[in-house]
């Protein structure tokens, strides 16, 4: 039997939600602070993914400047009703007890083409999704915040019915579920199936307790039974499973039939039990009971680090993966990238200016939750190499560039060209732990501002190195720990996952650009 290989999508991807349109599958996975806002995917056999980049590409969609690490845009729920792709999505500008969630609605009739302008919903709560139902009515659904609540502040799950066609509510909210006794009860997603409305939602707080929950009623507004065997799926009982902190999914079934459920995990460092990569996305085959009730394929709730595959047409080849070097040859940049609160455009960021190199001008320093000029992919593996060549000119210690390994504004590894006044142009690394900002071991003098720049990642282990041809390498600094990229380390943040990016900085005079020659990532686990 053919298997599909968890997780089926790699590096920070949290929060999915899937649908089938005919034999095209689409996922959509929150992006917290980054833009372009809410990352899309397409596949033909569940198993193989390619990036449809961001659906929220415009400046006038999404404005991130000012918002703290992990606020941004969360949860994302992907759907299609009547030939029309809809996306509803909080955007969180405040963190903590008193949260500011900010639910809006997008829509497209080419998924891969331009949205609309956000359309605002309300401020209830978040993880809103819509469900349509046999009787052409549509419904938002979500989880309510309050703050008074001595429930971890989560109050149930509402739904309202919405008229998509003038983006309006009809009607009242109506409380339909308070969730199990696990608690934390969010991400919910409605479904019908025989005369059954099933409610999936996620529970147990989004770290090592994590569990997907599902409730069904022979009515719309309830009551809601628990499925007797509740989690559906979880980790939380086996911490030696290699698939951790399961939870928040969505259903979805095939042209055959075939059930599946998409869902969010982390896989820890072996070692010290963090998971760099953030939470990542995996499916599980769900199978249907005499009872009614859905369960894993397999017969427990334990998320599998394989799944059997769907039946599917054997003359469909795979879609072509991501290559592991960037010469930054094409006009725009590749739907792998990501940057930081605002989108990427000319005032910062080209691949104009010079044939063949991504061109980045300095701006704030890293610290900044405003105008940082740094572009990043998804780490998405263990082990694996980082390279990259740039050439710059600063002229004193405030005008910096190079390689970074990121997490948040708080947490990072930046090995950066510089200048200093003694010693003239040099290589040296800048560390933040999540609690504080210092310059690791002494700064190496380089010959010129042409420099190769490495970064080998070996689990938690990470070693930078530079060269001024490619061929010969120095290390720069000692060996650092990488696991405090993770969710699981101190820091502003703890929903998103270590990045890769290139990065410029000028808190001097200002606008320095650096010009970077490519960008490689070999994963070698």
């Amino acid at each position: 039997m053919e298997t599909i290989v968890n997780p089926i999508l790699r590096g920070f991807n949290p929060d999915p939600s899937i649908v089938r349109v005919g034999p095209d599958y689409y996922i959509a996975t929150s992006t917290f602070e980054w833009a372009p806002g809410i990352q899309l995917y397409h596949s033909r056999d569940l198993g193989n993914w390619r990036s449809l980049g961001g659906a929220l590409r415009r400046q006038s969609q999404l404005d991130l400047r000012g918002y703290p690490a992990s606020a941004g845009v969360w949860a994302p729920n992907l759907s299609c009703i009547d030939g029309r792709y809809y996306l509803v999505y909080t955007l969180v500008s405040a963190t903590g007890l008193l949260k500011d969630t900010h639910n809006y609605l997008v829509w497209a009739d080419d998924i891969a083409g331009d949205w609309s302008e956000p359309i605002y919903l309300d401020s209830r709560g978040f993880d809103p999704s819509l469900f349509r139902d046999a009787d052409g009515r549509t419904w938002l659904v979500g989880m309510m915040w309050d703050y008074r609540s001595d429930r971890n502040h989560f109050a149930g799950i509402s739904i309202r019915e919405i008229s998509l066609p003038e983006c309006r509510f009809v009607g009242p909210y109506r409380t339909i579920f308070k969730g199990t006794e696990l608690g934390r009860t969010e991400g919910p997603h409605l479904y019908r199936k025989d005369d059954w409305y099933y409610l999936l939602v996620a529970e147990g707080g989004t770290e090592y307790g994590h569990a997907v929950t599902i409730a069904r009623s022979r009515k719309l507004e309830g009551p809601y039974e628990a499925h007797p065997d509740n989690p559906l799926l979880s980790s939380r009982d086996d911490p030696f499973l290699a698939l951790q902190r399961a939870g928040h999914g969505d259903l979805v079934s095939t042209t055959n039939d075939e059930w599946y459920m998409v869902h969010l995990c982390g896989r820890p460092l072996p070692t010290k039990g963090r998971c760099i990569m953030g939470r990542e996305t995996c499916i599980q085959r769900i199978e249907w009971s005499e009872d009614g009730w859905p369960r894993l394929a397999g017969g427990d709730r334990h998320p599998k680090v394989e799944a059997p595959a769907p039946s599917r047409d054997r003359s469909e080849k795979p879609l072509a993966a991501v290559p592991s070097r960037d010469d930054f040859d094409a006009p725009t940049l590749g739907p792998q990238y990501l940057t930081l609160r605002t989108h990427a455009d000319e005032s910062w960021l080209s691949l104009k200016a010079r044939d063949g190199y991504l061109r980045l001008i300095g701006r704030e320093g890293l610290s900044s939750r405003f105008l940082q000029s740094l572009v990043a992919r998804r780490i998405d593996a263990f082990v694996g190499t980082a390279e990259t060549c740039l050439e710059f000119e600063p002229d004193d210690f405030r005008q910096m560039a190079g390689l970074i390994l990121y997490y948040d504004i708080t947490k990072y590894y930046y090995l950066r060209i510089s200048r200093d006044e003694t010693i003239g142009l040099c290589a040296g690394i800048i560390a933040a732990d999540g609690i504080s900002v210092c310059q690791i071991g002494a700064e190496l003098p380089i010959a010129s501002g042409r420099c190769f720049l490495k970064a080998e990642l070996e689990y938690e282990r990470l070693r930078f190195s530079c060269s001024p041809d490619g061929k010969s390498w120095t290390r720069v600094g000692p060996e650092l720990d990488a696991s405090i990229l993770s969710d699981e380390q101190p820091g502003e943040g703890r929903f998103t996952g270590a990045m890769l990016g290139l990065c410029c900085q000028d808190s001097g005079d200002g606008r320095r650009p650096a010009d970077f020659d490519y960008l490689g990532w070999w994963p070698s686990e």
